[in-house]
């Protein structure tokens, strides 16, 4: 039987309370990082969407590869991802090419453009979460970080190794 879209989805009742109730910040934590993610993406790029920022976002973390490993890394199939990619060369965010170790496979590369994209956007979203942060009552911060920390870890991102790449991913 189809979801109605008018009513939100019933929590997984197999969760116990105080797992329910931290699921349930987490959904409303994510709401404000997303409206942070979108706000600080357009004004670097408006025509550029989130999922192709993500594209750049893994490209810039994780290095150049092939489209299949890239379609992999977003969860994507990799005609999604090939028209992502299509998208992101005509605008002069990432090089498609044959690789070096066979011909037929195609590699993706991150341009300048492409990785001015990523710092500039990120800037801007370590501005506004930091704003966002400040508000928070001091005492409750210091666990935060290491909860996020866990929290990226069990989600597959790897960390960051400078603060540029910091918060990149949604």
């Amino acid at each position: 039987m189809p979801h109605d879209r008018s009513q939100p989805p019933a929590l997984d009742s197999s969760l116990p309370g105080v797992e329910e109730d931290l699921v349930t910040a987490v959904l409303t934590a994510s709401r404000v990082l997303v409206a942070i993610s979108a706000r600080s993406l357009g004004e670097v790029a408006e025509a550029l969407t989130l999922p192709q920022f993500r594209m750049l976002v893994v490209l810039q973390t994780r290095g150049a590869m092939s489209l299949s490993r890239l379609a992999e890394h977003l969860a994507v199939n990799p005609s999604t991802a090939m028209r992502m990619i299509e998208r992101l060369v005509t605008a002069g965010m990432v090089l498609r090419e044959a690789s070096p170790q066979d011909r037929r496979e195609i590699r993706i590369e991150l341009t300048a453009e492409g990785a001015r994209t990523v710092v500039d956007a990120t800037d801007r979203r370590r501005a506004e979460i930091a704003r966002v942060v400040a508000q928070m009552p001091e005492d409750q911060r210091a666990g935060l970080v290491s909860a996020l920390r866990a929290f990226a870890e069990a989600g597959g991102e790897p960390a960051a190794p400078h603060k540029h790449l910091d918060l990149l991913g949604w």
